[in-house]
């Protein structure tokens, strides 16, 4: 049986290198304890005295590694014990090779889903395609031409754009119509981690390569094995990093942290980035053999401002989108407005326009979205002069008719978007100096940009 299941387990698509098998249940438990285990395949005859104490002691370890096991002989009152105690599944050792490998893919399927759920991979979006990406724009109609001719290459794909044109989208409707598709989709971003953690999130750990590792732990790379890896902010990963992932492309074969050997990956490298990368090449910040090994195929996503055709159909998408998510029976938008909208350049591209509707439709407050309902900006209202600040009193007519909840926020905001700017002017732009100086860690730093519409890029130069 055991040379059965290893045979199957190796021919299983999206299955990464299954471990070496261990002869007794005794002997797994040094195996247990290092970490890395998805599935405990035991036969009944290997379990110790008490089986049902054994699979509830396997399944309290930090990764809950699913057990199964085979039987020669049915017994229904020690299979009920069994489930009970946690065994995901007690089948028949006389199972046909077919029904086996059926059995199995089940399995494996099931532990990808949950270990993406804990991941937070895929959780609450829909699932994307090509054909998603309608648009009148000739630009953008040229640019999905290209796109769909690579769908089914599993080469690696570079992809060029703004920030908010929707990269990460793309690269997920790509995965999503290609050959990988039941495979895992993986999307890391390089920018938001400190350089010492993005090596083990990529590349994985062994047991004791740094103070803390007390378990093995696999990378992106290994769990996406059968699937993509998205690596957004590609220009951000430090150059040492950047050897080790040519090393990845050239050879196929990832080496953990603190590890010996490698092992073998099956994934499909997708890269994306919002800097100049031929730039960031002269400037010796990108390593040049890895930007061509990426740039296989490159695409260049063009701004929102290049194809103002398609932002009547955006509007009328998203508001339908927030209208039924928020139960707001908004009818429409004005022409006023319309024209508004399709004028503003959109320096966020297709996220700041999610934002503006997805805040029109919670603060307009007649059936439609009107002009004066817009932000100033895009309705190309001038900003109102700030109040004198000498007394409290100078400010009460700004705020006369708004409530305090109205009144804080706007005083918040204005306070983070100064702040924050300040913040990332003397640092250059650069994320990890900005979130030392402002006291807090790289994501929450992006997370508050995000809110207020800020980007690193427009900061970079500027630094005294």
């Amino acid at each position: 049986l055991r040379e059965r299941l290893m045979d199957v387990l190796e021919h299983l698509p999206g299955v990464a290198p299954v471990a070496a098998p261990v002869r007794t249940a005794t002997d797994l438990w040094p195996r247990l304890h290092e970490g890395d285990l998805d599935v405990v395949i035991v036969e009944r005859h290997q379990l110790p005295g008490d089986p049902a104490a054994w699979v509830a002691e396997v399944r309290a370890l930090p990764e809950q590694p699913e057990v199964v096991v085979f039987a020669a002989r049915e017994d229904p009152q020690e299979r009920a014990t069994l489930l009970a105690a946690g065994c995901l599944a007690v089948l028949n050792a006389g199972l046909g090779d077919a029904d086996l490998a059926s059995t199995l893919a089940a399995f494996v399927q099931r532990r990808r889903t949950e270990g993406m759920q804990i991941l937070g991979v895929d959780a609450g979006l829909p699932r994307s395609s090509l054909q998603d990406f309608v648009s009148r724009s000739e630009a953008m109609q040229q640019f999905m031409a290209t796109a769909r001719r690579v769908v089914h290459s599993g080469s690696s794909l570079l992809i060029l754009g703004e920030t908010g044109v929707g990269k990460e989208r793309l690269a997920r409707s790509i995965h999503q119509d290609g050959p990988s598709s039941t495979g895992p989709f993986l999307a890391v971003n390089c920018g938001a981690l400190p350089e010492t953690l993005l090596e083990s999130e990529l590349f994985g750990h062994e047991r004791g390569a740094f103070t803390g590792a007390t378990r093995t732990r696999r990378g992106y790379f290994e769990l996406a094995h059968g699937g993509t890896i998205f690596l957004d902010e590609i220009a951000e990963m430090p150059l040492h990093l950047q050897v080790k992932l040519l090393r990845v492309l050239e050879d196929r074969r990832v080496q953990r942290l603190g590890g010996e050997s490698a092992v073998p990956v099956n994934v499909r490298i997708m890269a994306a980035t919002n800097r100049d990368l031929d730039e960031e090449v002269r400037a010796r910040r990108f390593r040049s053999d890895l930007y061509y090994r990426l740039a296989v195929v490159t695409l260049t996503l063009p701004p929102l401002r290049l194809r103002r055709e398609d932002v009547p159909d955006l509007v009328e998408s998203y508001l339908r989108h927030f209208v039924l998510s928020l139960g707001r029976p908004l009818e429409g938008v004005t022409s006023e407005a319309m024209e508004a909208l399709v004028r503003y350049d959109w320096p966020g591209n297709v996220r700041e326009l999610i934002n503006v509707m997805e805040r029109m439709v919670l603060l307009a407050p007649g059936p439609m979205i009107e002009l004066v309902d817009l932000p100033r900006a895009v309705a190309g209202r001038r900003e109102a002069p700030a109040p004198p600040a000498a007394t409290a009193a100078a400010g009460l007519p700004r705020w006369r008719g708004r409530t305090l909840a109205d009144a804080k926020d706007e005083v918040l905001s204005t306070f983070l978007r100064g702040y924050l700017s300040e913040v990332l002017t003397e640092a250059d732009g650069r994320m990890g100096d900005a979130a030392a100086r402002a006291g807090v860690n790289v994501r929450t730093l992006y997370q508050l940009m995000r809110e207020q519409g800020l980007r690193k890029e427009d900061f970079r130069g500027g630094g005294r």
